[in-house]
């Protein structure tokens, strides 16, 4: 008898799926899964389709063939996803405060014209400490560090409890502190089952977080378990037009900076 528990369902299965902006495909015919309490690295040169997908995932880029399923379903359930990019537009002189930036993550279920009850207070005060910024609650958003704002982003993407986080190349820019800071909540929130696509050029990273790496050049060129996938081979066929080093812990793309 098999005393192992069955593995968990997916929190994201993707078969076959191209993404186009409607010039042709922007990444076509991508294959993977994500499950609960584990993370995906996309990694890939400029261009190479990892925000297409995220995207793609959010319904942000029409899919024009293949399938992708949310917790079971073609279209995600409410409240189900969160999602950090890139960029945030959030003047830096608006005079907003970390932890309002936060209760945004709460308004699906608050609306806006109802004043936050002591749950929604609580739930913000409960990403704010898993990210590390419990202290800085009533810190006004724009003068924190740049670090600083992208971990309160990410509270405020997890605020609501979604099962399923894409975060685009959220390391960009970090020093070590955040980085590291970074890691431990990603770390945290994989422990408590969420799942987590993630967007990154930094290989290094990739490692001490994902269990699984994705690697993209317009189509996929590999997926599977983190060690398996990163080795020389597949990375030089990824990255076609840089060179490409690597030794025994990590592989480095001398001066991509990925997008």
């Amino acid at each position: 008898m098999n005393e192992n528990p069955p593995d968990p369902a997916p929190a994201l299965a993707v078969s076959g799926a191209s993404f186009s902006y409607g010039r042709g495909p922007a990444l076509e015919d991508i294959t993977f899964e994500l499950r609960p309490g584990e993370a995906v690295a996309l990694i890939g040169p400029n261009g190479s389709g990892k925000s297409t997908l995220l995207k793609g995932v959010l319904g942000l880029v029409p899919r024009v063939s293949g399938t992708v399923t949310v917790l079971g379903q073609s279209a995600a359930p409410a409240g189900s996803v969160g999602y950090v990019p890139q960029t945030e537009d959030i003047d830096p002189h608006f005079p907003i405060t970390l932890e309002q930036v936060v209760m945004m993550g709460r308004y699906r279920s608050l609306g806006w014209l109802r004043l936050p009850s002591r749950r929604d207070r609580d739930a913000v005060a409960h990403a704010l400490e898993t990210v590390g910024l419990g202290p800085l609650a009533k810190s006004r958003f724009g003068q924190l560090s740049g670090g600083q704002q992208k971990r309160g982003l990410l509270a405020r993407a997890v605020v609501s409890g979604p099962r399923l986080l894409l975060l685009d190349e959220p390391f960009n820019g970090l020093d070590q502190e955040n980085r590291d800071a970074l890691i431990g909540t990603i770390d945290r929130l994989k422990a408590g089952g969420l799942a987590v696509l993630v967007s990154t050029h930094d290989l290094e990273l990739a490692r001490a977080v994902c269990e699984e790496v994705l690697l993209l050049n317009g189509s996929q060129v590999a997926f599977g378990p983190r060690d398996e996938v990163l080795t020389l081979d597949n990375v030089q066929r990824t990255f076609q037009d840089v060179g490409v080093e690597m030794d025994e812990h990590t592989v480095v793309v001398p001066g991509h900076e990925g997008h």
